[in-house]
């Protein structure tokens, strides 16, 4: 039996994409395979969520985009990280670690 892929904790896939794309510019399909390849393939982002949460993040200001060319020659459309995208993510990152040591300590609690 191979081992199951994790899923994702709501709240966290727009920080997996600010993560993704503050590594280099990418297209849609390519934040998908750089989510999955830094995280050691444990998650699988679905294109039906990856979409929405790409347009609201660049909606927010968070992420920019330009058209170019994809790899195997199609039109794409390129994704960058923003200022305003960075500090959105260093916010999250320090939330996210402090959220995970909080309940870190809580299960290692003894009766």
């Amino acid at each position: 039996m191979g081992k199951k892929q994790l899923e994702l904790l709501q709240g966290t896939l727009d920080m997996l994409i600010l993560k993704a794309v503050s590594l280099g510019p990418l297209h849609g399909y390519g934040v998908l395979l750089r989510i999955q390849q830094i995280s050691g393939e444990e998650l699988e982002i679905q294109q039906g969520s990856l979409y929405p949460a790409l347009y609201r993040l660049e909606h927010q200001g968070a992420i920019a985009s330009e058209w170019g060319e994809s790899e195997n020659k199609r039109r794409a459309k390129y994704y960058q990280l923003t200022a305003t995208g960075r500090a959105l993510l260093k916010d999250e990152t320090e939330k996210w670690n402090r959220m995970a040591g909080v309940i870190a300590g809580v299960l290692k609690a003894r009766a």
